[in-house]
């Protein structure tokens, strides 16, 4: 099925403000470009984000996230285009003259100041009554779950509990909007996982609109109500994070979100609700459940996610995508299991299935297994 062809569900446009046509957005970048000499870090960009969205730029290192996120906080300037914030135009405005707040990478904590007094800064320099301002770190202590640890200093913390001394500090000045670039970039893998969710609550009951930089994928997919895709300077897609990993725009985001089988070839016969692709790769015709862009003729990719590919010692009997190769490679990791497939042109294909039971005869190396996957499962690719 077609993103076209997704059927609307009641009510979308209320939590989904940019399913909304007449919704105004909170941030408008516009036809934004960034250039340091001849290097061109962003190059015009153009970018709705919505009043208390999470939105994450995702990219890999050099993809110019950071730089889109440092003009709008006013650390830089752009050298063409415009950023306006709640239809206020930012041009030359000053980091400290915009509803903004960062939170860096590197958490950047006072190491002689106590965690109270950390959060209490921003609001100390503003001018914040003593009274006003104890109430206020109060709050955010109690938000961030470190109570108990206001008079400590920060190397008396762990990282994860200086991760939320920085949210705090970021939120005590309640801003409309807190960008942060890499939160949980130095936090271990089990840790990150955690705070992901605490950060996802956090954002949800203060109703700040976030925008989170990082190059994790599965920390998009967990954090984001929007995803926006960099490459070299460009946003290639903007999406919630099922449409970016079940409808991807082109071969780059397919293959940076999550694992991909692409499969290349040459379109054989596009109907008006279907097309088949003839691919030497596959060994195969493969056909696709929806008319595809192109011409008979022309190249095309099929790409199909690992965990969609049933495996099995037989070919299925009515399945229309169907490969064979032999097992070249077996990845237990306790609740699933990943397979490489060696297929008769060379081309290996990965597969996932889920251990849901204690096989008493499963698939091992060097056997010779039969692939297939349902039609609406592969997504045509031209670009």
């Amino acid at each position: 099925m077609s993103l076209a062809q997704k059927p609307k569900v009641p009510g979308a446009a209320a939590r989904a403000p940019w399913t909304d046509p007449d919704a105004k957005p909170f941030i408008r970048i516009r036809n934004v470009t960034k250039k340091f000499g001849d290097f061109v870090a962003v190059n015009d960009v153009s970018l709705d984000i919505y009043r208390s969205e999470l939105f994450c730029l995702l990219g890999g290192s050099g993809s110019g996230k950071s730089t889109l996120l440092r003009m709008l906080a006013g650390f830089e300037q752009p050298t063409s285009g415009a950023i306006e914030i709640e239809g206020q135009d930012m041009a030359g405005a000053p980091p400290y003259d915009r509803p903004v707040n960062m939170m860096f990478q590197s958490y950047a904590l006072f190491p002689h100041m106590t965690v109270a007094e950390n959060v209490a800064y921003g609001l100390k320099q503003d001018g914040v009554a003593r009274a006003e301002r104890d109430e206020r770190v109060a709050e955010m202590l109690r938000m961030v779950k470190l109570e108990p640890y206001g008079k400590r200093k920060p190397h008396q913390l762990s990282g994860g509990q200086r991760q939320r001394v920085a949210l705090a500090r970021a939120l005590a000045k309640r801003p409309k909007l807190l960008l942060l670039d890499e939160p949980l970039g130095a936090l271990d893998k089990k840790l990150r996982e955690e705070t992901q969710f605490e950060l996802v609550g956090i954002q949800e009951k203060l109703g700040t609109t976030f925008m989170v930089v990082t190059h994790d994928q599965e920390e998009a997919m967990t954090l984001a109500t929007r995803i926006g895709v960099m490459n070299q300077g460009q946003i290639t897609q903007v999406g919630e994070p099922r449409e970016i990993y079940e409808y991807p725009r082109s071969r780059f985001v397919a293959n940076f979100i999550g694992d991909v089988n692409m499969f290349e070839g040459r379109i054989l016969v596009d109907g008006v609700d279907h097309a088949v692709i003839a691919s030497e790769e596959a060994g195969a015709q493969i056909r696709i459940g929806y008319a595809v862009p192109g011409r008979e003729g022309d190249p095309i990719a099929v790409a199909v996610r690992p965990e969609k590919i049933t495996m099995g010692r037989q070919p299925p009997a009515e399945a229309e995508n169907v490969l064979s190769g032999v097992v070249e490679d077996i990845s237990y990791l306790g609740g699933v299991s990943h397979y490489r497939i060696k297929l008769a042109s060379g081309k290996r294909v990965r597969i996932t299935q889920t251990n849901r039971d204690r096989h008493e005869d499963p698939i091992t190396w060097e056997e010779s297994v039969f692939l297939s996957w349902e039609t609406p499962s592969g997504v045509a690719l031209s670009s």
